[in-house]
């Protein structure tokens, strides 16, 4: 919106041509989003508090968690609103990829609010049956992949790319769908599954968010991309507006969700924070980067699945419990250990895959 007036304005006063340039627009998306989440934080808190809207500890978790119950959710309210108001301010809104960004946000976000709030108000124990959840985000996800297949111009949209291979794009056809539908609705539970700590989820959220966020200026960005031998994707390159928006209304949701959290951000933050991971990586065409630098996150799926799997097939379990940084815990690590841990990995998977860039 901010774009457009500086543009309607620029004819008369040249200073607002500075607006145009993304790496400014996306400094100021990091900042209003930033000062949105430490301004509204606290009313939040306080407005659920008032309408006791707490936390429900498992009785089978690790007994350090019992003390958690009560402590408000549904924080990712904060984080929608902060990356959507930023979005809305400082991206350019005639670019497609804008919008099926926020688009699919917000159906997991629609999502996961449902979720939690049979869970928290209805005090329904199973919240939105499994089914069902599914059942959305699957829509949700093959939504966006049907609408990006249907709409792409350039076969680099619909290729997958390798890193450390320069000139290997091969091309998908209508198994881009496919692929999409998984990175999605699987980034969107990852995330979902990762998010039972204390900024467990957000820290590695927003690392990732900013890695996408360069990753989606130098895709969209025709001579840095052909520098680097990636896909160059047209528009999206505006995307790094988005990634700074959540980076900032992350940083400022961790501000309250920090050890120990004044606030957990529940299924309706964790739930869109992944789906919009995974459509952004989608559409700057890295989803097998994006399963690197989020290596927190698979592996923490990995560990239920194996978890499931050994228990049902023998009997047996390979965790003390699942997730992974629920095993650690019972282990004898203290929290704070297990989050910053988690926190160092994310920092040099990101690292490395964003060295994939230049490793071609």
């Amino acid at each position: 919106m901010l774009l457009w007036i500086a543009e309607q304005l620029q004819e008369y006063f040249r200073g607002f041509y500075v607006v145009q340039y993304l790496t400014l627009r996306a400094i100021l998306s990091v900042l209003t989003a930033l000062g949105i989440s430490l301004l509204l934080g606290p009313w939040m808190i306080r407005k659920l508090n008032q309408l006791q809207i707490g936390q429900s500890i498992r009785d089978d978790g690790p007994q350090s968690h019992l003390s958690k119950s009560g402590t408000p959710t549904m924080g990712g309210t904060l984080i929608l609103a902060a990356i959507f108001i930023s979005c809305l301010l400082w991206a350019d809104l005639s670019n497609r990829y804008v919008w099926v960004v926020m688009a699919v946000t917000a159906i997991f976000g629609a999502v996961g609010w449902v979720d939690d709030y049979r869970k928290v108000v209805k005090k329904n124990s199973r919240g939105l049956p499994a089914r069902w959840k599914y059942f959305w985000q699957s829509l949700g996800g093959l939504g966006a992949a049907i609408y990006l297949y249907m709409t792409a111009t350039l076969p680099v949209e619909t290729q997958l790319f390798l890193p450390f291979l320069k000139n290997f794009a091969l091309p998908l056809g209508v198994f881009y769908i496919l692929l999409t539908y998984l990175v999605v609705v699987g980034a969107s539970n990852a995330v979902n599954l990762t998010d039972g700590l204390d900024g467990l989820a957000i820290m590695p959220s927003v690392m990732v968010a900013g890695a996408l966020g360069i990753i989606a200026y130098v895709t969209g960005h025709y001579e840095f991309a052909q520098y680097l031998h990636i896909g160059h994707v047209p528009g999206s390159g505006e995307l790094a507006v988005f990634c700074a928006a959540l980076c900032g209304a992350g940083l400022g949701f961790l501000w309250f969700n920090t050890y120990p959290a004044q606030v957990f951000m529940g299924d309706v933050g964790a739930l869109s924070l992944g789906a919009a991971l995974g459509i952004i990586a989608v559409i700057v065409r890295h989803e097998v980067v994006f399963f690197i630098m989020g290596g927190v996150f698979v592996m923490e799926t990995v560990s239920v699945i194996l978890q499931v799997g050994s228990y049902k097939l023998t009997g047996r379990r390979i965790f003390r419990m699942a997730p992974l940084h629920h095993h650690f815990e019972l282990k004898g690590w203290p929290e704070p250990r297990v989050i910053v841990r988690f926190w160092i990995i994310t920092v040099m998977l990101v690292l490395f895959g964003l060295a994939t860039l230049k490793l071609r």
